[in-house]
């Protein structure tokens, strides 16, 4: 049976209709996550986009909405758009993992959070990791590189905080973590995929010689209250 991957055209949206609904603040055919865990949304049409956008506002100063260029209200604007490449992996990534990785508890959830301020303060809350698992690798007990589980579906879960320490990395610690978390997710009998910045080439050919596959370009628009 084929997994339906549109879903993945709409990501936000269907992570909070089906496996994250718990985290999820549901505007109608406007949703998002509430910011403790991620501020992020999605939508299917503009019919209540902009009240949306208005209530979530009273809660984050800063979100970001996934996909098409949204409508916002007057007391908001669009500040940027990041445009992503959305990957996908069919089969386990068969590289040898000779480090000790960890699966990162809430006693490791204070290194976590130091580590994710080095590369994703703005994405990365206090209650992001409770949106799946997190694995990590330690030097001289030091948290030195991550790479966790973020959206979920019913069918998918995004690969996600693929971080190291900027003194720690070329130590190949990043595809280890990702051929763990890829591992772990199929384990789940779920899909596995990520979304990483066109920009950023480094990450792209590291992704697509582990063998993820660019599926589509995805837009991530940072919304703002006007000041």
């Amino acid at each position: 049976m084929a997994i339906p991957e549109y879903k993945l055209d709409n990501p936000i949206w269907y992570s909070i209709s089906e496996t994250h609904s718990n985290f999820g603040i549901d505007f109608g055919t406007t949703k998002f996550y509430h910011p403790d865990y991620c501020p992020f949304g999605g939508f299917t049409t503009f019919d209540v986009i902009e009240d949306a956008i208005g209530e979530y506002g009273k809660l984050a100063n800063s979100f970001y909405i996934f996909g098409q260029k949204p409508i916002v209200p007057k007391n908001f604007k669009l500040k940027n758009e990041l445009l992503c490449l959305q990957m996908i992996i069919h089969d386990p990534i068969d590289i040898p993992i000779d480090e000790q990785i960890v699966k990162l508890g809430e006693e490791h959830l204070d290194d976590l959070l130091q580590l994710v301020q080095i590369a994703y303060p703005e994405y990365f809350k206090r209650k992001t990791y409770s949106l799946g698992n997190y694995y990590g690798i330690y030097r001289d007990n030091q948290l030195v590189a991550i790479t966790g589980e973020r959206l979920q579906m019913d069918q998918f879960i995004e690969v996600s905080a693929v971080i190291t320490h900027p003194e720690h990395t070329g130590k190949g610690y990043a595809k280890q973590l990702v051929a763990h978390t890829v591992y772990e997710i199929f384990a789940q009998n779920k899909t596995p995929f990520l979304h990483v910045a066109e920009s950023n080439i480094g990450a792209v050919k590291l992704y697509e010689k582990l063998g993820f596959q660019t599926r589509i370009k995805m837009s991530i628009w940072n919304i703002v209250q006007n000041q």
